[in-house]
């Protein structure tokens, strides 16, 4: 759909047109009603009956006025993916009409068949019900499909019929509360009486492929699987470093135009937009919000990505690692803690060493990264993600921390009682006459550390492309409300808080320091130098997984109310899950396309070869009916020893020495039949080749 803006005032109209957004609800709802509905948001109040009503009324006549026929009970199950059941307004009459109707009741919760969402064994098959319940701190929106309708989405939470979590939001919700407790005790113990609230912000960087529609539709591995389980590299990769902030091609500019107008109508603060490092990736990032609504808003990105991409005859891959040999894709978390007036705690300011509140934080992050980095990192385990992480393009397995040389060196000497100097106002001299003086951040940028400090955030790099946000921030924010609340104690008991704060930095380099490194993250030296610190190196899923179900764990989510142990154990039995069913249905689809394509293919080439070889009796013939014969052989071998692992893998004990075997016996023959069928293509003629190469779908956008 063609768009063209005549001014500024076309996007300002634009954006957020498709939200019953705090402007419209000011406008719709009678006061009093407003009033009690912002005193549910802001304050957790349970919210009246006659309030939702009001509500639910208003909501409704929004909607229908855009065009709106249903309504859904929009929701995140365990499955990294949104979930919807429309509902339409109409209610019959008793003359045999209907009208158009949404009460509150509806408003609030639904009722969706939670039998075939993935529960980890917190409900049986046979029991269904479901609950869905509105989340009233996130706005709701109107979503548009291709052909016309338009449906209400209210963001709700999803949870069983004895209230366990069977959803990411929830959780994450009860990890807003618990580090807002805290670090409201924190900022009030350092004389901070005005603010009311502490709000974690994300902004979610979201990286992806794109790649023709016509190319997709021929291979059945990125179908299936998202990733192509065969290619031989390109003669061109990313060797020449010219892809990343590239000039953007005429019809990918057209696809992200579109995706911009798409987000910007559903309120998504979509701002920036470049070419990636890897040829046909590409990087979209929004302004930071609060975690809940940029979660939703993060779904929302994936979601539009791919029904836009569709419009322009795209598909978008957001698999993790869709080619092998180029860089894969992430999703760097960027989170903070902001009050409500605004105040973002993590904001350092000229004189870092003298500003106890962002000392005092700073710390406190520093101290819960350490204690918790087996549990961070089980957040960002998947099949997919394993083929990235620690493959120098993407932070390693082990967690460290980035602080850069200044506040490292400011942490360092306050440990040590030394004084520190101050700065001032530090500038880069550019060394053109022309050009002013650039005002220099405390810190660099280190693209190979996996949790770095940024100016005034922590960026975490180790986030897969395809993975909600919800879990790894859900694990920022209990964790950090663990070293806030153990702060707080400190601080509230304290006679001098300045001193006390010195003392706790002091503890906390002594205890946590090992976890800060500035240097090169891809390095084996710094593998071996992690070795020694003590810092874990967990380098697969299947591993990474198991830091949920430990008694520490454990201990930390009852401890804040976030997740029980039997919604924990749930996850756990999720995850795992996920990964074994991943890698059998990436050996199916590699069996399927070896058999009825590669190899088909590779003796129909080597039949041509014979029938011309004795008119040709050059050693090149020859030698190259031989390699296709090894090659063929190989591959057939490898098939083979799939299937029997196929078997084998179904008659595992559990779903953990299920993913114990997927990782250690069928990753390594999908390797082996790998190997076998790129050599054929290398060997073979483009005309004969059942499927495109890399340099075309890499290459032709």
């Amino acid at each position: 759909m063609e768009h063209v803006f005549s001014n500024m005032h076309d996007i300002t109209e634009l954006f957020g047109s498709n939200v019953f957004s705090e402007k419209l609800m000011k406008e719709r709802l009678p006061k009093e009603t407003y009033r009690s509905l912002k005193e549910t948001i802001e304050s957790g109040a349970p919210l009246k009956a006659a309030t939702a009503n009001v509500v639910a009324n208003a909501m409704k006549d929004w909607a229908i006025e855009h065009g709106a026929t249903h309504y859904t009970h929009w929701f995140q199950p365990l499955t990294n993916m949104t979930a919807e059941k429309h509902d339409a307004f109409i209610s019959p009459t008793d003359d045999g009409g209907v009208i158009m109707e949404f009460s509150g009741k509806q408003l609030i919760q639904g009722e969706p068949d939670a039998s075939s969402f993935p529960s980890g064994g917190l409900r049986a098959t046979f029991e269904a019900r479901g609950y869905t319940a509105w989340d009233c701190t996130s706005p709701a929106f109107l979503k548009n499909d291709g052909t016309g309708s338009v449906t209400l989405c209210i963001p709700t939470v999803f949870c069983s019929y004895h209230g366990e979590a069977l959803d990411k939001k929830t959780p994450l919700l009860r990890s807003m509360r618990a580090v807002s407790t805290h670090a409201l005790r924190v900022i009030k113990a350092l004389g901070n009486t005005a603010s009311r609230s502490v709000t974690s912000t994300v902004g979610p960087e979201q990286e992806y492929f794109l790649i023709d529609k016509s190319y997709y539709r021929e291979r059945l591995d990125l179908i299936m699987c998202g990733r192509t389980l065969f290619g031989s590299p390109s003669p061109k990769g990313q060797e020449l470093e010219d892809q990343y902030f590239g000039s953007i091609k005429d019809r990918v500019a057209a696809f992200m135009k579109e995706l911009d107008i798409e987000l910007w109508r559903m309120g998504v603060s979509a701002k920036t937009e470049h070419n990636e490092v890897a040829p046909g990736q590409f990087e979209i990032a929004p302004i930071f919000a609060t975690t809940n609504i940029a979660t939703d808003h993060n779904q929302l990105v994936m979601e539009t990505l791919q029904k836009v991409a569709l419009r322009h005859d795209f598909v978008c891959l957001l698999h993790e690692k869709p080619y092998a040999g180029i860089n894969g894709s992430g999703k760097h978390n960027n989170w903070s803690l902001s009050t409500d007036d605004g105040i973002n705690l993590l904001e350092p300011g000229q004189t870092p060493h003298e500003n106890q509140q962002f000392l005092a934080f700073c710390a406190a992050v520093i101290q819960a990264v350490d204690t918790h980095a087996d549990i961070l990192r089980a957040t960002t385990a998947s099949s997919g993600n394993d083929h990235r992480l620690g493959a120098n393009e993407a932070p390693p397995a082990i967690i460290s921390i980035f602080l850069g040389e200044i506040l490292t060196d400011v942490f360092t000497k306050i440990s040590r009682g030394e004084k520190v100097i101050a700065g001032g106002n530090v500038f880069v001299a550019v060394g053109v006459d022309t050009l002013p003086p650039l005002p220099k951040d405390n810190s660099d940028r280190n693209r190979t550390s996996p949790f770095a400090f940024t100016g005034n955030k922590f960026e975490f790099r180790m986030v897969g492309s395809s993975a909600s946000v919800a879990g790894p921030n859900v694990v920022l924010n209990t964790i950090v409300a663990e070293s806030l609340d153990a702060l707080a104690g400190r601080l509230e008991k304290a006679k001098d808080v300045g001193t006390e704060i010195a003392a706790y930095v002091k503890d906390v380099m002594a205890k946590h320091g090992r976890i800060i490194f500035n240097g090169n993250n891809y390095s084996e030296a710094w593998v071996s130098e992690a070795t020694k610190r003590g810092l874990p190196n967990v380098r697969n899923a299947v591993d990474a997984l198991k830091a949920f179900i430990s008694p520490k764990s454990e201990a930390l989510f009852e401890k804040y109310s976030i997740l029980t142990k039997a919604e924990l154990h749930s996850r756990y039995e999720i995850y795992t899950e996920q990964y074994a069913k991943h890698i059998n249905i990436e050996a199916q689809t590699a069996v399927h396309m070896a058999r009825r394509l590669y190899i088909p293919a590779a003796i129909g080439y080597v039949s041509i070869l014979k029938a011309s070889l004795d008119d040709l009796k050059t050693a090149a013939a020859g030698e190259t009916l031989a390699s296709l014969g090894i090659s063929i052989d190989g591959a057939f071998a490898a098939v083979k020893k799939i299937e029997d692992a196929v078997k084998t893998a179904k008659q595992q004990s559990d779903t953990v020495a299920q993913a114990s075997f997927f990782r250690d016996t069928m990753m390594p023959l999908l390797a082996e039949l790998r190997l076998h069928v790129d050599a054929l293509e290398c060997i073979m003629p483009k005309d004969v080749w059942p499927v495109p190469y890399y340099s075309e779908m890499l290459f032709d956008l």
